[in-house]
């Protein structure tokens, strides 16, 4: 559920929301938003030339989409792309799905945050 990007497509609301739920960036495009099949990360043609499944595999990290991106969830969501990717560098994807796997979980309830509410999507308690 690691997107290319970095992001962590288990805790996208896409992915969260109750119906015609995404089923993450690497999964089959079929039944998915065109924003997300189309998604210019997702198919670069540099990252894939350079056969990286992370874009931390790329020569041009970070490429200006990814800053962009990066810029936009850090000031809106507190999370940041490139740290997910250097974290991959550094230690391993396992590694990221273990820390992320802690800390997106409700201290109320035990389900899974979503990064783009501030709430649990279960129990509607505030986390951010």
């Amino acid at each position: 559920m690691i997107a290319p990007c970095g992001m962590n497509c288990g805790v996208c609301y896409a992915h969260l929301r109750p119906r015609n739920k995404c089923p993450g960036c690497r999964a089959a495009n079929h039944g998915k938003p065109k924003t997300r099949t189309k998604c210019p990360i997702k198919t670069c043609s540099i990252r894939r030339r350079n056969k990286a499944d992370f874009c931390v595999g790329c020569d041009r990290l970070p490429c200006d989409r990814l800053q962009r991106l990066d810029r936009r969830y850090r000031e809106k969501y507190s999370m940041s792309m490139i740290e997910n990717l250097q974290k991959i560098a550094a230690e391993g994807v396992r590694s990221l799905i273990e820390e992320e796997g802690a800390k997106w979980v409700c201290a109320e309830c035990g389900a899974t945050l979503c990064v783009h509410k501030g709430y649990c999507l279960v129990c509607e308690r505030p986390w951010r």
